[in-house]
C-alpha cells in the first residue's frame, strides 16, 4: 500500500524509573498517499515522539512503521532520511548556514539525483532558480548568498524547498511556522499547501494553531497521552469550529486541551 502506516507502536522511556514515560500507547494510523493530516495536542501528548519514531531516533519497544508498502520499522535513520522529508520550528536547523542557498538545494537534492556528493550543473542551477522564483521572495537573484543570513521566514520557505526537492514518499512538519510572524507565518503556510497539493506528498504537519489545523490538508488528528484521541475527516472535518473541536476532545478525553500556545492560537483567529 503507498503511504504510511503506523501499526500498534508503542514506547516508554526511562522504564522501571520514577521517571518512566508512558509515550507512545498502541498507537495505529493508516494515511493514504497524498493524504495531509494535521497533528494537534497538549504538550506531552505525544506529537514529536511519533515524529521522532518515524524519523527513526529511537527504538520502539512494539510496533511496525510501513512506509509505501516497505517496513522500515528497524530501518536505519539516515537510510530513512532517503524517503522523509523533515522542517522544524528552528528556522536554523536542518540547513547549513555557511553554505549558499544553491549549495543547499542541491544538497538536498543528491537524495533524489544521485549518491554523490553534490556538484552544480547548469540544468540543476536552471531548476533551482525556477523553484526559488516561485516563492515570490526574490531569493533566485540570490542563490549564493548563504543560508545563514537569510530572514525566518526566508530561511523557512529555502528549506520547505530543501525537504520537497527530492519528492519524498512522506513529509513531516514539526511546527514549522511557530516561530514566524503571523503574516510570514501565513505565506509559509500557503506554500506548504501548494506544495504538498502539486507534489501529491503523504504530509503530517504538527501545529498549534487550531485553525489551520482545521483548515490545512484533509484530515486533523488530535493527540492525547501517547495516543490518538481524535481522527476527523470529510464533511464532518469542514463543518467543525475550533469550539467544536474542543468540545469533542473534552468529551473523549475527560479533560480540556490544556497547552497555552494552543488556546493562544484559538484567540488569534477567534
Amino acid at each position: 500500500m503507498s503511504g504510511l502506516s503506523l501499526i500498534g507502536l508503542k514506547k516508554t522511556f526511562e522504564r522501571g524509573t520514577p521517571n518512566e514515560k508512558l509515550a507512545l500507547d498502541n498507537v495505529c494510523l493508516e494515511a493514504a498517499q497524498g493524504d495531509f493530516i494535521t497533528v494537534l495536542g497538549s504538550n506531552g501528548a505525544g506529537k514529536s515522539t511519533l515524529f521522532n519514531a518515524i524519523l527513526g531516533k529511537f527504538r520502539l519497544d512494539r510496533g511496525k512503521i510501513i512506509l509505501d508498502g516497505e517496513d522500515i520499522t528497524r530501518q536505519r535513520d539516515f537510510k530513512r532520511a532517503l524517503n522523509i522529508g523533515c522542517l522544524y520550528q528552528d528556522p536554523m536547523r536542518g540547513t547549513a548556514p555557511n553554505m549558499t542557498i544553491e549549495e543547499n538545494l542541491a544538497l538536498a537534492y543528491t537524495r533524489k539525483a544521485s549518491r554523490s556528493f553534490f556538484a552544480v550543473n547548469r540544468r540543476d542551477s536552471a531548476y533551482f532558480r525556477e523553484l526559488l522564483s516561485s516563492l515570490h521572495l526574490g531569493l533566485e537573484d540570490r542563490m549564493k548568498t548563504k543560508m545563514g543570513l537569510l530572514s525566518g521566514g526566508q530561511r523557512q520557505a529555502a528549506s520547505l524547498l530543501m525537504a520537497t526537492i527530492a519528492e519524498p514518499k512522506l513529509l513531516l512538519l514539526d511546527e514549522h511556522t511557530a516561530a514566524l510572524d503571523p503574516a510570514t507565518s501565513e505565506k509559509v503556510l500557503a506554500l506548504t499547501r501548494r506544495l504538498v497539493e502539486e507534489k501529491h506528498l503523504t504530509c503530517l504537519m504538527i501545529t498549534h494553531n487550531m485553525q489551520a489545523a482545521l483548515q490545512m490538508g484533509s484530515r486533523t488528528i488530535v493527540m492525547d497521552r501517547g495516543k490518538i484521541a481524535l481522527d476527523i475527516s470529510g464533511e464532518a472535518r469542514q463543518k467543525l469550529s475550533v469550539a467544536d473541536l474542543l468540545q469533542r476532545f473534552q468529551a473523549t478525553s475527560g479533560h480540556d486541551l490544556d497547552d497555552d500556545r494552543i488556546l493562544l492560537s484559538q484567540s488569534k483567529h477567534a
